[in-house]
């Protein structure tokens, strides 16, 4: 029953300051010993999820470009002879945009990668260094380059409402970013995550977020740059030329189900929700003793999964169903109609029959609408 496939590589050269991923720095991998618990916690879970034909692969992590394009291709060739392919299946790679890992492109796009979403983060130098990332503009704009002429699709990250940033350095910037002619953006605003570097530091006083208000006007200010160039804002932070959505995402969003295999990694498989061992070493330890990297598998509740698909569902532009959701999750109701009325009327939700989402203006607020839409006895 798994539609998609995610693999988690835990692996980078080094820990950005804003990333609460479940990534990892060590002196060196053995890709030996990697490859083959990556095999074989795959081959465990396609017992346990069935035999679906995926409809796309994402290689996550951590920095999945680090990953040789052998053991890339190598992991392809398993999820093909376990599952099967669907014939337009979507291939996609995280990949740091530096020189370095640019020069395997070529060889990934062989492996059978169709898709590359690239960490470039901002189009400023300064910009980058307070990130922590290792590379430049030019770097990261020559790897763009490499990028679209190996990968059917490209699209690439950057992280706005930095401190300090004004809304006419942003629309510079942004504006800057789809001239480059990408099929998908995502635009992130900055949070400070806790446990990260950037949480001590707003702590010790090193530095001050953008305050609520400026990040707001950067938000509605970006999905109306993004509309009008022809890249709409098809999830909160996700923008795609029409047919450019990301696929595997959408699994996601869509609350279908997933594979999920490597450290860390979540998946969802007819209402069970997995979770793999978050430290790598835990996890080949477990491979090792078991030949699956499984720390717990969970029964939901229809009151719980309808709940989570509400969560995901109401991120995307297009809204969901919520007949039926009820029905799928067999339930009285997914949504309190009396709040419902109320936002729609407010102009923070809108309803057409059956289907349900947060309007332009109330996407700004969508964590706290969904809190108040869901039914208590969904989230009890």
């Amino acid at each position: 029953m798994a539609r998609a496939l995610y693999i988690h590589w835990p692996f980078c050269l080094k820990k950005c300051p804003y990333c609460d991923f479940n990534s990892h720095v060590r002196d060196g991998v053995d890709v030996a010993l990697w490859q083959d618990a990556l095999l074989a916690d795959m081959a465990r879970e396609a017992d346990l999820a069935g035999a679906d034909t995926l409809t796309s692969v994402f290689f996550g992590g951590g920095t999945p470009s680090l990953m040789p394009p052998a053991l890339v291709a190598t992991l392809l060739a398993q999820a093909e002879r376990l599952w099967g392919f669907a014939p337009d299946i979507e291939i996609t790679l995280e990949a740091n945009p530096s020189s370095v890992e640019a020069a395997n492109f070529a060889a990934l796009a062989s492996a059978g990668v169709n898709r590359v979403s690239l960490g470039v983060q901002a189009l400023d130098d300064a910009a980058l260094r307070f990130l922590g990332r290792l590379h430049g503009v030019d770097e990261a704009l020559a790897a763009l380059d490499v990028a679209q002429a190996h990968f059917a699709r490209t699209s690439f990250d950057l992280i706005y409402a930095r401190p300090h940033q004004s809304a006419e350095q942003w629309e510079a910037e942004l504006t800057r970013a789809l001239s480059f002619g990408t099929d998908h953006l995502s635009l992130y605003q900055l949070t400070i995550e806790a446990g990260t570097r950037f949480a001590t530091m707003v702590r010790e006083g090193a530095f001050t977020p953008l305050e609520d208000d400026p990040a707001a006007d950067l938000f509605t200010l970006t999905r109306a740059i993004t509309a009008k160039a022809g890249m709409p804002a098809y999830e909160v932070s996700n923008h795609a030329r029409k047919g450019q959505e990301s696929r595997h995402n959408l699994t996601y969003w869509r609350y279908q189900d997933y594979a999920g295999i490597g450290p860390g990694a979540h998946g969802r498989r007819g209402g069970v929700a997995t979770t793999r061992h978050k430290k790598p070493e835990n996890w080949l330890t477990a491979i090792e003793a078991r030949g699956d990297g499984i720390a717990e598998a969970r029964k939901l509740g229809s009151p719980e999964q309808a709940a989570e698909a509400m969560l995901m569902g109401l991120r995307l532009t297009e809204g969901l169903d919520v007949d039926a959701m009820a029905r799928r999750f067999g339930v009285e109701s997914v949504v309190d109609a009396g709040k419902l009325a109320f936002y729609t009327r407010q102009g923070l939700m809108w309803q057409q029959g059956a289907t349900i989402g947060a309007t332009e203006a109330g996407m700004s607020l969508l964590n706290a609408l969904i809190a108040e839409v869901v039914p208590e006895a969904l989230v009890a």
